[in-house]
């Protein structure tokens, strides 16, 4: 069977009644007559429709684009769509960077991963493809590159990475517990035709344990492409944590590491202080105190380069650290000068019972 009867085979296994507009198409295209083809022809009726009799009839291109048009049988063309699943590469694929794989394999994504050290076994498990070697990762073209490492190892991990392998559009994003840093690095090193995200997924391993649901999620859009693809990509990915209930926060980075170091470092600065104080269970811990304990186990969790790197790579860290310590020496001065006043209230007390013990002072004569 030739191409137009098995188009018409399938769209019109019997003959079928067309519209006047159809009919008027038709009829002009054949011109009242019948196409003429090696061996025999077809012929037009306006009332039943079209019979082929042909087994080899040749029609012209145009012809066939308007009775395709007609009957609804030619191809539909849109405009690209982007696929829901994006395919992520995971760098540093240590606790945290398999914490957040697990979400990314979960909701259906491709999760590509490398690491220093070797988490082949642990990939394996989780769904992800390891790879030893950043050039063979990034040969696979990941839509959306996620630095999971260190705050300390960010800027030598990002200048190993073999940018001229990947697609220009890459997505580059980073979960670090401070903002400015990662961005000033990104905007400094990564190629201008790559998309910037920075992102604080403020939970971990720990507190995210029992699901994302509530938590916030911090995201700058430092420097995302204008067409459709790079936006709907970008939103892609922001989806992953939205999905999990996440609350999503949207602000500069400038904002977040003012706001970050007003909680998260302080926060790890007082379990810091509490772990090396030494505080102990006791069978009368009340629930004021099991929260400090609780804030130093969790504290203790994470490693201590992360609150060198909460210190040393957030300008507003230092001031915080200040006013902490003012507060402390102001709370001890208010003690102390309780403590004194106190003090010499009793003394003066002390001295007046003893008089009245006396009794009053004798005149001499």
């Amino acid at each position: 069977m030739n191409m137009v009867s098995s188009v018409f085979s399938k769209s019109c296994p019997t003959p079928k009644l067309l519209p006047q507009n159809l009919s008027s198409s038709l009829s002009d295209a054949f011109s009242g007559s019948k196409l003429k083809s090696k061996s025999k022809s077809i012929s037009f009726d306006t009332q039943i429709g079209v019979n082929f009799r042909s087994k080899s009839l040749q029609i012209k291109a145009m012809e066939t684009t308007s009775i395709d048009h007609h009957l609804g049988t030619e191809p539909q063309t849109h405009a690209k769509k982007a696929p829901t699943s994006l395919k992520i590469a995971v760098i540093g694929f240590g606790n945290y960077g398999q914490f957040l794989a697990k979400s990314f394999v979960r909701q259906g994504h491709t999760v590509l991963a490398h690491s220093r050290t070797d988490y082949s076994d642990a990939a394996g498990k989780l769904g992800v493809s390891f790879f030893s070697d950043p050039h063979d990762l990034c040969e696979e073209h990941p839509e959306v590159v996620v630095l999971c490492t260190s705050i300390l190892s960010t800027k030598s991990v990002l200048k190993s990475i073999p940018f001229q392998r990947l697609r220009r559009s890459t997505l580059f994003v980073d979960v670090l517990s401070v903002k400015e840093f990662p961005r000033s690095l990104f905007l400094e090193i990564l190629p201008e035709d790559f998309d910037i995200l920075c992102t604080h997924p403020m939970f971990g391993p720990e507190s995210g344990r029992n699901g994302w649901a509530g938590l916030p999620f911090v995201y700058d859009k430092v420097r995302i492409g204008n067409d459709d693809l790079r936006i709907s990509r970008c939103g892609r990915f922001l989806d992953v944590f939205a999905r999990e209930g996440c609350r999503m926060v949207e602000m500069s980075c400038a904002e977040h590491d003012k706001y970050a170091a007003e909680s998260q470092f302080i926060t790890h600065t007082m379990g810091r202080i509490l772990e090396r104080f030494g505080l102990e269970s006791s069978s009368i811990n009340t629930k004021g105190y099991e929260t400090l304990l609780k804030l130093v186990e969790n504290t203790s969790k994470d490693s201590f380069d992360l609150y060198i790197g909460l210190f040393m790579y957030n300008n507003n860290a230092m001031e915080q650290l200040e006013k902490l310590e003012s507060a402390f020496q102001s709370l001890k001065r208010e003690l102390s000068g309780n403590l004194q006043t106190l003090c010499r209230r009793k003394l003066f007390e002390d001295g007046i019972s003893e008089e009245n013990k006396r009794g009053p002072a004798k005149v001499a004569s």
